[in-house]
């Protein structure tokens, strides 16, 4: 028998899986470097005895966006273990390119800053967003205009200095869905931004459905402990370059210790984000059939994330909790609760709070890798410190026969 045939890699290859591009994507030149964990790069500076050589990498630079080709000139500019979290992160959403910075906030603006570079200041948007992205928006903080409508209005709400059209789904808090290829068709030539913080590329590619970037809070499911921040933005090489100009410019660059960090999370995203949204669904269909629980919200997506309004006190609920970590953020392994209308979504007005779904009596929960019966536990202790008060919530819809209602499909917000 010919040896060497058998042991002879193949000669083609076929598209990986999600599982395994989130394990090996960005690690690809390990084993050539003698290396089986990724390297932390924690330089700011790098030395070069060749200044000629450094101006026209940095004029390059200057001119394209483009990484600059050899050793990183400044750390501000790029760094190897950012580079890595990008690589792996614009391969797990299928993207040519992917830019990080340190955090969702500072990627949004980088996003709107660019766009407004090119004479293109007025955003249409979908509520509900997340809190801070609603108020970077309506504030005019960066010099945008914004428009608010519903997936229906989106193309009548363009205009020829429209430069983005911005929608998440699932959203938050109320984890209402919108049709990705559907708004992207409303958009025309104008890029969809989808945040895809929620879903993840685990459970949606929105390139996939014509949406043209990509933002994560990378803080929630990419890290998945807690103990990371971060954000980033998947889309083509073009706009990737002109990202990373503007955060040489600003400065919102995200620290390699962080990149290692994100990078070492994707590793286990699929696993986690699965496991998660299993309970999630579980708990979903209990809080359903609880007397005490007014309405449910839970994507058709699937997904770990839950939000519940209760007939009583919220607050209360929110104080009972034992297992369960009352606290802002989500995605990590640990489920957390909090009341959007006090804190995530407190920077909103009330009124557009109020109309986008994001009621007084609602709570957001993020759920975890726990037991789900030791969470079912702790959530109906907590509940029980309220007595049903349905006259005080009258206008709530009845359930469905399922036992609750799915997350807000378009034209049904």
């Amino acid at each position: 028998m010919d040896t060497e045939a058998v042991i002879a890699p193949p000669t083609t290859t076929r598209s990986r899986a999600l599982a395994t591009e989130a394990v090996h994507a960005g690690r690809d030149d390990l084993a050539a470097l003698g290396l089986h964990a990724p390297p932390i790069d924690l330089s700011t500076t790098y030395p070069s005895y060749d200044s000629r050589g450094e101006a026209e990498r940095i004029d390059a630079f200057a001119a394209t966006g483009a990484r600059p080709d050899g050793p990183p000139v400044y750390a501000r500019l790029d760094n190897p273990t950012t580079g890595r979290f990008e690589t792996a992160l614009a391969r797990l959403e299928g993207t040519a390119s992917a830019v990080a910075f340190a955090s969702g906030m500072a990627a949004l603006t980088a996003v709107l800053l660019a766009r407004a570079s090119m004479g293109l200041r007025h955003v249409v948007a979908v509520r509900p967003l997340y809190g801070c992205s609603d108020h970077l928006l309506g504030a005019g903080l960066l010099g945008t205009e914004v428009t608010w409508t519903d997936p229906a209005g989106i193309a009548d709400a363009i205009r020829p200095d429209t430069g983005l059209v911005i929608v998440e789904t699932p959203a938050n808090p109320t984890l209402a869905e919108v049709d990705i290829r559907a708004v992207a068709h409303s958009c025309g030539s104008v890029p969809l931004l989808v945040d895809n913080t929620f879903a993840t590329p685990v459970l949606q590619r929105p390139v996939e459905h014509g949406a043209r970037i990509v933002l994560h809070s990378a803080t929630k499911y990419l890290g998945g402990h807690g103990d990371v921040m971060g954000g980033v933005v998947a889309c083509d090489e073009e706009f990737a370059a002109r990202l990373r100009q503007v955060r040489f410019a600003t400065g919102g660059v995200l620290h390699p210790m962080a990149g290692y960090l994100l990078l070492r999370g994707l590793a286990t995203l699929p696993v986690r984000v699965r496991a998660a949204s299993a309970s999630a669904a579980e708990l979903s269909r209990r809080l359903a059939a609880d007397p005490r629980i007014a309405r449910v919200h839970y994507p058709e997506l699937g997904g770990a994330m839950v939000s519940f309004e209760v007939y009583g006190d919220p607050h209360r609920v929110i104080a009972a909790v034992r297992l369960i970590t009352p606290a802002v953020s989500l995605g990590s392994v640990d489920t957390l609760i909090q009341h959007p209308a006090s804190i995530s979504h407190r920077i909103v007005d009330e009124g557009d709070r109020q109309a986008s779904g994001v009621g007084d009596r609602l709570l957001r929960m993020s759920v975890g890798l726990e037991d789900v019966e030791d969470l079912w536990a702790d959530l109906c202790q907590a509940l029980s410190y309220e007595e049903p008060a349905r006259r005080e919530f009258s206008d709530a819809p009845a359930r469905t026969a399922a036992g609750f209602v799915p997350a807000s499909r378009p034209g049904a917000r």
